[in-house]
């Protein structure tokens, strides 16, 4: 019966989050997108699960709900100070290239690390190394190097390391 359920639902908070996403897109509750977003949800893990090189294993589904209300809560925050930086005097800002060392193994943790960092306005990440040990990052405005490493670190890197904990 467990061997049913994986070959039927392969990812099943894929599932969930694709399901989900197509109703917020339609913006609507419509029993035709409901069965259609079900449909799509589930034929599209079924139809992608070879190109997976691993099985996606996430636990602690607090800390994944902290961590995205802390993601949302720092993109909202980001945009308006990027709004001030920009439309203020721009030749205060301090442009900084920055090296995070990464603690962090998992290959998905690392992928979204650097996809949250981008998210978040005013930093983007620009490269990882070849040994997949460091992140360059680049920040509009950093004026203290190490206190913005150590708040990426801290608020992005520490909780996808939980969450990938048991991977």
């Amino acid at each position: 019966m467990k061997q049913f359920f994986k070959s039927f639902l392969p990812h099943p908070i894929l599932s969930l989050v694709l399901w989900g996403v197509w109703l917020l897109l339609n913006n609507t509750l419509a029993p035709g997108h409901i069965v259609l977003g079900a449909i799509l949800a589930l034929l599209i893990p079924k139809l992608t699960a070879s190109f997976w090189p691993e099985k996606v294993c996430l636990s602690h589904p607090v800390t994944i709900l902290k961590f995205t209300a802390i993601v949302l809560w720092d993109i909202m925050v980001a945009n308006i100070i990027v709004a001030k930086l920009i439309l203020g005097r721009t030749q205060h800002l301090q442009p900084a290239f920055l090296t995070i060392e990464l603690d962090i193994q998992h290959p998905l943790g690392i992928s979204l690390l650097a996809n949250t960092i981008s998210l978040t306005p005013g930093t983007v990440s620009c490269d990882l190394s070849e040994d997949r040990r460091c992140l360059l990052v680049h920040g509009l405005h950093v004026e203290d190097a190490d206190e913005t490493i150590n708040e990426i670190k801290q608020r992005y890197e520490r909780p996808l390391m939980e969450i990938f904990e048991s991977c």
